[in-house]
């Protein structure tokens, strides 16, 4: 009969070994957050005459347009070529924040999903 509380085979003591691994990637996962915030990532469009950043907070923090890409009379190419560069940064941003991720939690699938 099993006792009453408790895990067989010294299950409380692996508890306490996860829970501090637990808080440890939790600490490592703020920290990398918090360096993330820090960088920025750019990416261009139309061969480099519309250039964004953003920042690893996702937050759009340059715009650089060449004169050249201003045409008048073809506006929507301009506003194109800014969404075109604006996604590709941010892609940039999330595959950082990925690769991040999935070095501290050792590729543990969903782990803290969402918190980058």
């Amino acid at each position: 009969m099993a006792k009453r509380g408790g895990f067989p085979g010294g299950m409380p003591g692996n508890m306490n070994n996860l829970m501090k691994q637990a808080q440890r990637m939790q600490r490592q996962m703020e920290e990398q957050q918090a360096e993330l915030e820090n960088k920025e990532f750019s990416a261009t469009a139309g061969g480099g005459v519309v250039e964004v950043t953003v920042t690893g907070k996702r937050e759009v923090s340059k715009v650089k347009i060449d004169p050249e890409a201003v045409d008048p009379e073809d506006v929507e190419m301009l506003e194109d070529l800014i969404v075109a560069a604006t996604n590709e940064a941010l892609r940039k941003c999330e595959e950082e924040s990925q690769a991040q991720m999935a070095k501290i939690t050792g590729g543990l699938g969903g782990l803290g999903g969402g918190l980058f």
